[in-house]
């Protein structure tokens, strides 16, 4: 797999999206298909916290 091929991860450390396992595990989120996916990695948590939250709601 080249670099081109890399799947996406969204940085903790560096607060931007990256291709490839640059960062350290704990630092990174992910993997994600693209990189557009990446930069969403933070909103995509708060939806399903907020899904799962109103489901223990329920």
């Amino acid at each position: 797999m080249g670099e081109s091929d890399a799947p996406w991860y969204y940085c903790l450390k560096h607060h931007r999206a990256e291709q490839g396992k640059r960062c350290w595990f704990a630092d990174r989120m992910g993997p994600y298909p693209d990189r557009a996916t990446a930069e969403r990695a933070l909103d995509i948590v708060r939806e399903r916290n907020a899904r799962a939250d109103a489901r223990d709601d329920d």
